[in-house]
């Protein structure tokens, strides 16, 4: 079947294209209500469908005579250390993790936090979460104690599964001391916390409410899989919003299952047996689809890295990987293969290493730039297959879909919409624009499987933010267009989230925590082109009255500031203190123009700007201090 018969189908007979792609599971119920709307008005999928993403992971493998086969390859370059799970031990060890967690009361609907590095116990407790119908939230293992006691009130997690420290290269980073805190801050507590103890550091636990992981597994029976309803939520992954508050993402156990196994084969073309990596975190979302759950419903072989794509120890790191496990497709964000042509911009560590098993690599995350593709696909003479999606769906919206018909790809898009995915481009008024014109994207409804159906606890902030402005359509918030052929480009944020390597920030909530400095009286957080990160943020302050420490302090206090309470995940190395920012007569401050200034585009001041003095103020002063693009120049 051709990729435009395969897209029609889905969208002309949504039901049918989609009861065929769920029949390929080991339902406990196969579902007889295809398609429904919920008490919400949100369509639904399976609705009365029953199964358990666990035993759709693991145990059906098993069944099928396939428990020998690689499940999970760990390869840890931080601590010198591999590992390996056929899909029969992954499952014992799910099994039993999943008893631990029963002991200490988690029942289905019971919310579990996990706060763990890359190492394969975070994947086990995902697992066993929903091996239980327990609802995981894994916390990225860089977010500071206040991030995560913002996740820990909004989840009410029964229990936190931690481990004792994180590994950065040359750094070890302390959890424990980071959850102590959080849980400390927060208003919810849970009832215990499991720490799984790595030799670098001992964390010290809090007698009657923390277990080291091995005591939890002491005289525990392994757990059977209980039965949940595919509209039964799996996970809540939080993710930040423009508001400063993070969005619990959900994502319901039946849709997403049937998604993300139809997409290991018609997007990555990987087969059952096949090894595939996403060079990612598990705290992300590519950690959720990509790591953990589509490989293993789809029967493949994943890896779970520990590592960097340089200084682990060179430029070759991901090579090597690709070459010791047979790597048949990767999967990573353009930031880390900048990272790498950065330090060896020649390729020379490339053929140190036999990949001829490798055929075809994937990036997403963020935009994929020209230069970037064009070095990988002069490097490896493959196809290098720019994707576009979102922590919100779950997986891809446009791709090119090599496995059911790959057709060239052009540089700078995602090439065309996935099956199920009725992509439009709308102009302000809600209409669709014809092609070549540029708009938002959005995407007709109902949504396909796998997308979420709400934000956790907070149903009308999902319709606000992304149902509301044009009705009948999910508004994705980035702008596009498609060209005469169809192709998809997608052309960036419609918002003020910026996308520092791959992870999402809200510029807004920068700026609480910016502005939360005593000696800051306002300020503007935009973000900025950066070759290795995609975009990075950089502060503008203006301070109170008064205040007699030098600039040059403040600027290192709000650095820091930023660092201890978002993470270094934040990548806010600069901040300027200004006399003044730049705004309209209302009061808004410039920030898309302040924007363009930094990255060197041409621009037009509104004609509602308040002071054109203090543009130019601000615009000599990130020249001086070589802000973007005025540090190449």
């Amino acid at each position: 079947m051709s990729y435009q018969q395969e897209y029609q189908r889905s969208i002309d007979h949504p039901e049918d294209f989609w009861r065929d792609k769920a029949s390929t599971l080991a339902w406990f119920k196969q579902p007889q209500t295809i398609l429904a709307n919920d008490d919400n008005g949100i369509a639904r999928w399976f609705v009365d469908g029953e199964l358990n993403t666990c035993f759709l992971a693991l145990d059906t493998h098993i069944e099928n005579g396939r428990g020998d086969q690689l499940a999970l390859i760990y390869d840890s370059p931080v601590t010198d250390s591999k590992r390996q799970y056929t899909y029969r031990e992954l499952r014992d060890e799910v099994a039993l993790f999943a008893g631990a967690l029963a002991k200490l009361g988690v029942a289905k609907g019971d919310r579990v936090l996990v706060y763990m590095p890359m190492v394969p116990e975070a994947a086990i407790a995902m697992l066993a979460c929903a091996r239980l119908g327990a609802v995981h939230s894994v916390v990225f293992g860089g977010f500071a104690p206040g991030e995560l006691k913002v996740r820990i009130d909004d989840a009410e997690p029964k229990v936190v599964v931690s481990a004792s420290c994180g590994i950065e290269v040359q750094r070890v980073i302390p959890y424990k001391p980071m959850l102590d805190a959080a849980i400390d801050l927060a208003e919810h507590k849970p009832g215990n916390c499991i720490i799984l103890q790595r030799e670098q550091v001992q964390a010290e636990l809090e007698p009657g409410r923390d277990l080291e992981w091995q005591q939890a597994l002491e005289g525990v029976e392994p757990a059977d899989c209980v039965p949940v309803l595919a509209t039964d939520p799996l996970y809540i992954l939080y993710t930040s919003g423009t508001t400063g508050a993070p969005k619990g993402i959900v994502r319901d156990n039946g849709g997403h299952a049937v998604a993300l196994k139809y997409s290991m084969k018609a997007i990555y073309d990987i087969n059952p047996g096949e090894v595939f990596w996403a060079a990612s975190d598990v705290g992300w979302v590519v950690g959720h689809s990509y790591i953990v759950y589509a490989p293993l419903l789809a029967g493949c072989t994943s890896i779970f890295y520990e590592g960097k794509p340089v200084k682990t120890p060179d430029a070759g790191a991901f090579w090597r990987v690709i070459s010791d496990y047979k790597v048949k497709a990767v999967f990573s964000a353009p930031t880390a293969f900048r990272a790498i042509k950065k330090e060896d911009p020649e390729g020379e560590m490339v053929r140190k290493y036999d990949l001829s098993c490798l055929k075809t690599l994937f990036l997403a995350g963020e935009r994929l730039d020209p230069p970037t593709y064009e070095w990988l696909r002069d490097l490896f003479k493959l196809p290098v297959i720019d994707h576009w999606w979102q922590t919100e769906t779950g997986w891809a919206i446009a791709a090119n879909l090599t496995g059911v018909e790959a057709v060239p790809t052009k540089p700078g898009s995602a090439t065309y919409p996935v099956p199920g995915y009725h992509v439009c481009i709308l102009d302000e008024e809600g209409n669709e624009l014809p092609r070549g014109e540029q708009g938002a994207i959005s995407v007709k409804l109902p949504m396909p499987p796998g997308c979420l159906p709400t934000i956790w606890r907070d149903h009308s902030r999902y319709v606000n933010g992304y149902l509301k402005q044009f009705p009948g359509y999910y508004v994705s918030g980035d702008g596009g267009y498609f060209d005469e052929d169809g192709y998809l480009f997608v052309m960036g944020r419609t918002d003020d989230v910026i996308n520092v390597a791959g992870h999402r920030l809200s510029t807004g909530e920068l700026e609480e925590v910016v502005g939360s400095h005593a000696a800051v009286a306002e300020c503007a957080v935009i973000g900025i082109n950066d070759d290795l990160k995609g975009q990075i943020p950089v502060a503008l302050l203006c301070l109170k009255d008064g205040v007699d420490k030098a600039d040059a302090d403040i600027e290192a206090e709000v650095v820091q500031l930023v660092r201890d309470t978002t993470g270094a995940v934040a990548c806010l190395r600069q901040a300027l203190v200004v006399k003044r920012l730049p705004k309209t007569r209302s009061g808004k401050i410039l920030r898309a123009i302040l924007h363009k200034i930094a990255d060197g585009e041409e621009y037009k001041a509104p004609s509602t700007i308040d002071d054109p003095v203090v543009l130019q103020e601000v615009t000599e002063l990130m020249s001086a201090r070589k802000v973007g693009s005025f540090a190449k120049g």
